[in-house]
């Protein structure tokens, strides 16, 4: 894979760019080379039934400058489409490249008769799509991991259900868990100094908590007490992947506004020992499901400890997407008898503009809303048994500890649509990461403190949560 198999050395971000680049350039040379060699002309469009020809071409060509040429006018051509063209392509490669069943059933008898080793590994090798070939050498044209990125993000966007699609992706994914795996991942802080180009793309791709522009980024990141951290990867230079935003104060927060305010955490006589990770944002539509948060945080953890080592507690302020619609499924269809008839009363409040705002509403509506998320984290699954929430999926799986439910953590319009207001903290305990992801991972428990636990049983309306198991 040539945009990501160079090792790159020297330090700092400038000597990894120069070497990207003159990489890039090696690789632009024998794709020009290839062009000539092959006769294509440069192409600056040109239609569905043009790209796929230039597949076709791609998968039958034997040299590897003509190879590096096709794969480049490709995905030339490929960018140059209207959206309905790309997945027409899209279909198509689906439909051309799915793995040679008449091999695959040969290859399968074959190992029946005499289940040997090498006649296994002949099966396995003719199951695997035709498109993962057409990927790899889609990937040796330059800039080809970055196009192959924007290709699945068009893929991810018209999947739907088809079920050809869904072989075609997993291709892509396949493709990715291999390029983009840790050791290929850089973690870079991220400061006021940082280039523009990279400053516009955290103001693009936060995810979580908008920001409204470059006075809203500078408050999060020229404070002392702010941190953020991205994940970089040598093919995508400039581009990151993911990225953490980090406050650094002196207890666990309840709400974001204040974070999101930039008001200065810690009292200038009060060193900080809290950091909290208040926004964790995928920034590559086309990465979807390739795992990097977890090494992030981790990262982060270690990071910010060997900087601060007066920081003893690492959690979150996260949001809770899910329970809204959740909620409203319940209230449709309550198969586990959770409402009762007061309970339903209570819940019309929150339909009412501004009812957080007024003791009247709010109390009532957390006496209902607290066991009912406590429920929602607990012991609600989805049809296949997992966590309905995909924050607390994410933060459980790395081995994160539920800690504490927020009522009006965010009340801004998306916080009280999507949840009710409810945010919550998970806390990064270093020495019970593992155990906790352990427990998760293999027994499907959600590892929570007591006070969470007890709201299952509880009516009460706690101000905060207690935050100890």
């Amino acid at each position: 894979m040539s945009d990501v198999s160079t090792v790159f050395s020297g330090s700092g971000a400038g000597m990894r760019a120069r070497s990207a680049s003159y990489v890039s350039d090696l690789i632009q040379s024998v794709a020009d080379r290839g062009r000539l060699l092959i006769g294509y002309p440069r192409l600056s469009g040109g239609d569905h039934p043009a790209v796929l020809r230039l597949a076709e071409a791609l998968m039958s060509v034997r040299g590897e400058a003509s190879g590096v040429a096709l794969a480049q006018q490709m995905l030339q051509a490929y960018a140059a489409l209207p959206i309905a063209e790309r997945r027409i392509v899209l279909n198509d490669m689906a439909r051309r490249y799915g793995p040679d069943l008449t091999a695959l059933l040969a290859a399968s008898k074959a190992f029946l008769a005499t289940p040997t080793l090498a006649l296994a590994a002949t099966v396995q090798k003719a199951a695997e799509p035709r498109a993962l070939e057409l990927i790899r050498r889609l990937n040796l044209a330059p800039g080809g991991t970055p196009s192959l990125v924007a290709m699945r993000a068009d893929l991810l966007a018209c999947i739907g259900s088809d079920p050809l699609l869904a072989d075609l992706d997993r291709a892509f994914a396949a493709s990715f868990a291999s390029w983009f795996n840790r050791g290929f991942l850089e973690m870079q802080r991220i400061d006021w100094s940082t280039s523009a180009n990279v400053l516009e793309k955290i103001i693009r791709y936060e995810a979580v908590h908008a920001i409204s522009g470059w006075d809203d980024l500078r408050r999060r990141l020229a404070p002392q007490d702010r941190r953020l951290y991205a994940f970089f990867h040598p093919a995508l230079i400039d581009e990151p992947l993911i990225f953490v935003e980090v406050a650094l104060t002196t207890a666990i927060p309840s709400t974001i506004a204040p974070l999101l305010a930039g008001q200065p955490s810690p009292a200038p006589d009060t060193p900080a020992n809290t950091a909290v990770f208040y926004s964790i944002s995928n920034a590559q539509a086309g990465l979807r499901g390739v795992s990097f948060g977890n090494f992030l945080i981790k990262h982060v953890v270690e990071e910010l400890k060997r900087e601060l080592p007066r920081l003893q507690t690492f959690v979150t302020l996260s949001p809770v997407p899910g329970f809204a619609a959740w909620l409203t499924s319940v209230i449709d269809n309550d198969t586990d008898g959770l409402l009762s008839p007061e309970d339903r009363r209570v819940l019309n409040f929150v339909d009412r503009p501004n009812w957080h705002e007024k003791a009247s509403a709010s109390e009532p509506v957390h006496r209902v809303l607290l066991p009912l998320a406590a429920h929602y984290f607990l012991r609600a699954r989805t049809p296949g048994g997992r966590v309905i929430d995909p924050v607390a999926r994410f933060h459980l799986g790395n081995g994160a500890r539920l800690e504490r439910i927020n009522p009006l953590g965010d009340v801004s319009r998306k916080g009280l649509a999507t949840s009710h207001g409810l945010m919550v903290n998970y806390i990064y305990n270093r020495d019970e990461i593992e155990a906790n992801h352990e427990i998760f991972a293999n027994k499907n428990e959600v590892v929570a403190a007591s006070a969470v636990r007890k709201l299952l049983r509880s009516r009460a309306v706690p101000k905060t949560v207690a935050s100890h198991a």
